[in-house]
């Protein structure tokens, strides 16, 4: 393989100079101008880039930035006859110019110099390639994650006409309160996932648990165990829903550890979990789907606070309870409680 080498200089005996310098080994074209050298650009991809500093028209600097912008695998250097310590500082440290060589150059050092860029060169090439490798295994598996929820919405729709609103609503109100808790930015996703796909009948305990009085039977609790684990197993399966199975995997644990399936208590629950949890209790009782009278924002606060630190986490119930103050503004009563 011939590598391919642009050298740019507005002194003819110079680029004579470097091209029988460098045609042993290498494929050399030659530019006159910044601007000759750009419409080569167009045409060929180079391995290295020589250029002189100092050009009318168009400096070998800003020549370089734009090389940089339209192949930015090339590596460039510059050759420089002057003192101009400050600019190729600069340029070497935003990453326009790998190396700079001041003229007269000495041909063996400057060969040298070139077989370093070319290791470069194969460094660059290689990190590019193994980044578009992730950006298309990423594009495959967004792709996958996002029919994965398309089939969750069918899901919603059969099981319940109303059940893909609910899932809707627990996200918006979820991501209201981690905007209110501050939460951190890269966590949205995995929230709003996890708020969405809680509503799937694969994380819903059969109606005669979930209405039981009293302690669970021993079978009992070896049904809920493996109705968590299977519904798990499929969400763990999907490519980038990982994260999102671990905090369903804690969605239906009370605060204070005295429920179902592992018994978890507080900071064992993630955040993100124990904030979902809130808002599909509160949008239940804003918007039940059974028998049940829905509650005002008042009352369905109120429910939430008698239950906080029992079945939800205080700091949870405080933030929507700000969140829908602001919003609804009920009485003093329940602004009190967090005066």
């Amino acid at each position: 393989m011939r590598y391919r080498i642009l050298c740019v200089d507005d002194e003819t005996a110079n680029l004579r100079l470097l091209e029988r310098l460098f045609r042993e080994h290498y494929e050399v074209i030659t530019a006159s101008s910044g601007s000759e050298a750009l419409e080569l650009l167009q045409v060929h991809d180079f391995a290295v880039i020589i250029t002189d500093q100092r050009m009318p028209a168009m400096t070998g600097m800003e020549f370089l930035k734009r090389a940089a912008e339209m192949r930015r695998q090339t590596v460039r250097m510059m050759l420089t006859g002057y003192t101009d310590a400050e600019t190729l500082v600069e340029a070497v440290n935003s990453g326009i110019v790998y190396k700079y060589i001041t003229k007269p150059w000495i041909n063996s050092d400057l060969l040298a110099t070139v077989k370093r860029s070319l290791q470069h060169y194969e460094t660059m090439k290689a990190q590019r390639s193994l980044q578009l490798h992730n950006e298309r295994l990423q594009g495959k598996l967004k792709a996958t994650k996002d029919a994965f929820v398309n089939v969750v919405s069918g899901m919603l729709d059969l099981k319940d006409e109303l059940a893909r609103a609910h899932a809707e609503r627990t996200r918006d109100h979820a991501i209201s309160v981690a905007k209110e808790m501050k939460l951190e930015h890269a966590d949205f996703e995995v929230l709003s996932l996890a708020a969405y796909l809680h509503e799937i009948p694969l994380f819903r305990l059969p109606q005669p648990i979930v209405r039981k009085n009293g302690a669970f039977t021993l079978e009992e609790r070896a049904l809920i165990e493996k109705h968590f684990e299977d519904g798990l197993a499929i969400i763990e399966s999907v490519p980038d829903l990982e994260a999102v199975a671990s905090v369903l995997r804690y969605l239906f644990e009370p605060y204070d550890g005295s429920g179902m399936p592992h018994g978890f208590a507080q900071d064992q629950i993630p955040l993100i979990a124990r904030i979902v949890s809130v808002a599909d209790a509160y949008d239940t009782a804003r918007r039940p789907r059974g028998n049940d009278e829905p509650l005002s924002t008042e009352d369905a606060l109120r429910s939430l606070l008698f239950r906080s630190g029992r079945e939800f986490d205080p700091a949870v119930v405080k933030a929507i309870c700000e969140v829908e103050n602001a919003t609804d503004k009920p009485t003093t009563e329940l602004n009190m409680v967090f005066a």
